[in-house]
């Protein structure tokens, strides 16, 4: 029976996204809206700030609802003169891992954040929403754009070298992976290919990447900072840098992560993109990534190979961290009586929704974390950044772990559900 309503619920989402037609409704540009999130740990705002169109639409045109419910945030664009709901899409931002810190209960702050579809051809009216405490989604904004307005801002991208490193055909039908540097002069726009090239390489050295590699398209955009190296405001160090990446976000040591998202998104913007890995001209351990907006790492640490695959999975399709003793400065971030929306974690609040179905029926829930089951698809207690009441699939993961190629079963499973979102 299970099986049955699952093929059922399968077969209903394929037949809605089917009934979007892309030439109906889009072109092959992008719209891309820009906006401020203003708040604290009590709540936020959404203030409009522009309106762009980029040249480049590389996203399905099949798959233009979204499947998964991924994501703290959510967006959603109709068709003004029907109402017909013609594109969604999940993502999060830098403000949601804020606004669960400490310093979120005594200052107020703003955060750049952008949302994009393809470019419609008649008025569309997109709407905004936050995933609530209880786990459900509340509207927060929304707004009609006439794709005629005038003040929609149409000039010529930024000039500097696009490569398109790997070529495996069509955008619309791979994933397109831009590669942005920061921290690299002019000097030293050799040394950032050899680094794209190099980090390719490790993401397709890694299961189940390795085997889909021909659904993914690699591309690097050369733009040069004026300083090399990045910020690093815990030692002092400040950089002229083009994209202004920075360790100590949200007051973590190792979390390498920028607030200007406007350039991030311009220069992304030169090529046909899905995913953004930003590259850091440095040695220090560190990174981060958030769901549908960027990736970042640095480009000398030994544990490299790691950190892009890690992190990539949180960008690219919503992997929670499995670890449960942390430094990161979140507080409550978890709920233990709603079910979290990271496809490689549980509450057990709505386990049946999660990997239950993919575990063999004689391992205990929760399962204890002994030698007996260390190669065992559980459900093992600590994920999160929380000991108790979180639960994860396996008692290792490189989403738990500094391992390199070693994800498990559910990760792989959401990887390459998210590969062919994008490639079928």
């Amino acid at each position: 029976m299970k099986k049955l309503f699952i093929l059922s619920f399968i077969l209903i989402a394929a037949a809605v996204s089917a009934q979007v037609k892309f030439d109906d409704y889009f072109t092959g540009k992008t719209m891309r809206f820009d906006y401020n999130r203003a708040g604290n740990d009590r709540g936020n705002s959404i203030f409009f700030e522009q309106l762009k169109q980029e040249p480049y639409w590389s996203g399905n045109k099949s798959s233009l609802i979204d499947p998964f419910d991924y994501g703290h945030y959510k967006y959603e664009v109709y068709d003004s003169a029907s109402g017909k709901l013609i594109y969604s899409r999940g993502y999060n931002t830098l403000f949601d891992e804020w606004e669960s810190t400490e310093e979120a209960k005594t200052l107020d702050r703003t955060f750049y954040e952008t949302v994009v579809f393809p470019y419609p051809k008649n008025t569309v009216r997109v709407e905004l929403f936050e995933r609530k405490k209880d786990g459900n989604f509340g509207k927060q904004f929304e707004i009609y754009i006439n794709p005629s307005n005038k003040f929609i801002r149409k000039e010529k991208p930024l000039d500097y070298p696009v490569t398109k490193v790997v070529d495996n055909g069509d955008p619309t039908n791979k994933v397109d992976i831009v590669f942005l540097p920061d921290g690299y002069t002019k000097d030293e726009m050799d040394k950032f290919m050899k680094d794209v090239k190099t980090y390719s390489e490790y993401i397709f050295g890694c299961t189940p990447f390795k085997e889909n590699k021909d659904k993914i398209n690699i591309w690097a955009v050369q733009a040069p900072s004026m300083e090399s190296g990045v910020d690093n405001p815990g030692e002092n160090v400040w950089k002229n840098n083009i994209l202004g990446m920075s360790y100590n976000s949200t007051d973590v040591d190792r979390y390498l992560m920028t607030l200007d998202v406007k350039t991030v998104r311009d220069l992304a913007g030169l090529t046909p993109y899905d995913n953004i890995c930003i590259i850091s001209n440095s040695s220090k351990y560190g990174g981060g990534a958030i769901y549908n907006d960027y990736t970042s790492f640095p480009n000398e640490n030994k544990n490299g190979a790691y950190l892009i695959v890690h992190e990539f999975g949180h960008h690219f399709c919503a992997l929670g961290d499995e670890y449960y003793t942390s430094e990161v400065s979140v507080e409550e971030y978890y709920k233990l009586d709603v079910e979290p929306y990271e496809p490689n974690l549980t509450t057990l609040v709505n386990f049946d929704k999660k990997w239950k179905n993919m575990m063999d029926k004689s391992t205990p829930i929760p399962t204890p974390s002994t030698k007996e089951y260390f190669e065992t698809l559980g459900v093992f207690e600590g994920g999160g950044y929380i000991a108790k009441g979180v639960y994860r699939p396996k008692q290792d993961c490189t989403m738990k772990t500094i391992t390199y190629d070693n994800f498990c079963p559910v990760c792989k499973k959401a990887i390459i559900g998210m590969i062919k979102y994008y490639s079928e």
